[in-house]
């Protein structure tokens, strides 16, 4: 690994991601930086909470421009959240409220259940990208419903898409620059916060589930 570059302190499967990661970083360069924090948020397994403090270390050794670092990692979040976007506006909210009424009753959703959501997505449509943006294990996939309301695309989806994916990067970026070699201790307590994120959610939908029995 290159000097500085803690990645012993990991074991096994995460160790070798890691020195991928490092590698690929250092061999491209802010092109690097770009593309495997665009596969991150694409939530393939290439961890924006590697990639990013690795990115603030080299900025911290002085090989990275820290300004540079956040276009790229911001341009490559904001991209996909353009993909998931699209997808969404390919799903008809008709279509969804046709599968509600025919199979809702299997799923354990009902139209008025879209309804609440259509409403709730209207009134706080644009907080609820910007928070979602700073969510570990979730981040992009906000985009997917806004797609599905057509929220408008320039003035309010771009506009809370930039600040929150610029939001999530400047922390990690900022972390990794600050710890300078102890740039791994982002990614390890980072993965506990995303644990924690991700046992709320599963215990969201038992109580959902729960209710609706």
């Amino acid at each position: 690994a290159p000097r500085g570059v803690r990645i012993g302190a990991m074991g096994g499967l995460l160790a070798d991601v890691a020195q991928w990661i490092t590698d690929a970083v250092y061999a491209f360069g802010y092109v690097g930086v770009f593309v495997l924090t665009f596969l991150g948020n694409l939530h393939l397994p290439v961890p924006t909470q590697l990639t990013l403090p690795l990115s603030g270390y080299l900025v911290w050794e002085g090989r990275f421009s820290f300004t540079a670092v956040m276009v790229a990692s911001t341009a490559a979040a904001v991209g996909v959240s353009f993909v998931f976007y699209y997808l969404g506006a390919c799903v008809s909210e008709e279509s969804l409220r046709r599968f509600a009424g025919r199979y809702g009753r299997f799923v354990l959703v009902r139209e008025s259940d879209l309804d609440k959501v259509s409403k709730m997505f209207e009134r706080h449509g644009g907080k609820a990208i910007l928070i979602f943006h700073l969510v570990p294990g979730i981040g992009a996939f906000i985009s997917i419903p806004a797609g599905i309301k057509r929220m408008p695309f320039r003035w309010r989806f771009l506009i809370y898409t930039i600040l929150g994916s610029f939001l999530y990067n400047v922390a990690h970026v900022g972390l990794g620059w600050a710890l300078g070699s102890q740039w791994t201790l982002v990614e390890q307590y980072g993965a506990i916060i995303e644990y924690v994120v991700l046992a709320a959610v599963a215990g969201g939908i038992i109580w959902f589930i729960w209710r609706r029995w």
